[in-house]
């Protein structure tokens, strides 16, 4: 794992931006910035908490550790309506293949364990806050290169019934084509990604590339720095035996599988044999027993047309047998 400077981190990098939420000269004033270009409206009430943890209610479920939790009271009219919201941000430039198809799924994981939190005991579900969860990121995890995805909850059988749970989550791609989306934010997107001076084009990413400037050349904030990539590099090499041991079991659990499907194939072939036998004795059994009963009408015949000597000669000629058996027409 290769260590980067720190002026050379951009708003992606989990570092970079928990350290301007952090930094009390920048946090509120950068993260209002941020929704006020994705919203396109202001926000003058806001309670910012970084880094907000979310534990499991048990210790052996998962929780969430959310970059940046926002809640806005509702004092503020959000389409004619006082709705006190919440919004989770979360930069994000993880390509890993899995990571990335289980995209939806940690987006939905990420609103449970808000809405956990969102009531106290006894509440109305209609006191449930509006919540956003907001993705930032320098891939493209659905492939239609868009620059914004909304998604919401609806219903599939009537695309047009009204399905209002306050639930929404927002992938924004900073190097999407494709969407409506208006030229500041565009411009936010592409900054977000290549955080510097050349592309602080606007009045609002100048005011926070000097919050980025300012944080960079704190003594405390590099110090952090070191120590945080220092812990990373731990996990990272801790991660990597992890993943290096969880490939060894993961190729004897294949190779034990791939065994016992051999073993479970044997059987099945030697299964098929045998009751190809049992069939070839059944059928061996059932003509046995036909040609006894064809023998017997045989032998009744010969007597009753007293023809002995023939009877004799059938007994030790089976050509001669067929013969009489085709005579007296029994099959």
């Amino acid at each position: 794992m290769q260590r980067r400077k720190l002026e050379e981190l951009n708003l992606l990098d989990d570092f970079l931006f928990n350290a301007m939420l952090a930094y009390p000269d920048t946090g509120e004033a950068f993260i209002r910035k941020l929704l006020e270009t994705l919203f396109d409206r202001k926000f003058p009430h806001l309670k910012i908490r970084a880094q907000e943890s979310f534990a499991g209610s048990n210790t052996d479920l998962r929780g969430a550790r959310l970059d940046v939790y926002i809640e806005e009271d509702g004092s503020v009219q959000i389409n004619g309506e006082e709705i006190p919201t919440i919004y989770d941000v979360e930069p994000d430039h993880n390509h890993k293949t899995a990571e990335i198809k289980a995209f939806p799924k940690r987006a939905r994981f990420y609103h449970a364990m808000i809405d956990r939190r969102s009531l106290k005991a006894g509440e109305h579900f209609g006191k449930m806050k509006k919540v956003y969860v907001i993705f930032i990121c320098d891939y493209d995890p659905f492939g239609y290169d868009r620059a914004l995805y909304t998604i919401k909850n609806r219903c599939l059988e009537e695309p047009e019934l009204p399905y209002e749970d306050d639930a929404e989550t927002w992938v924004l791609y900073t190097r999407g084509k494709k969407g409506n989306i208006s030229e500041s934010l565009r411009q936010l997107l592409s900054y977000m990604e290549n955080t510097n001076q050349n592309n602080a084009i606007n009045e609002d990413l100048r005011d926070i590339q000097q919050m980025v400037d300012q944080v960079k050349r704190d003594g405390e904030v590099s110090l952090r720095y070191m120590k945080w990539f220092e812990h990373d590099q731990m996990m990272y090499e801790q991660g990597r035996k992890e993943e290096q041991e969880n490939t060894e079991r993961e190729r004897k659990i294949a190779e034990q599988e791939r065994k016992n499907a051999e073993r479970e194939r044997q059987i099945a072939e030697q299964e098929k044999k045998r009751a190809k036998v049992a069939e070839q004795l059944a059928e061996t059994a059932k003509q046995e027993v036909k040609d006894a009963k064809r023998k017997e009408e045989l032998t009744k015949q010969l007597l009753a047309d007293e023809r002995l000597e023939d009877l004799k000669r059938a007994l030790d000629d089976p050509v001669f047998r067929d013969c009489l058996l085709k005579e007296y027409g029994i099959n």
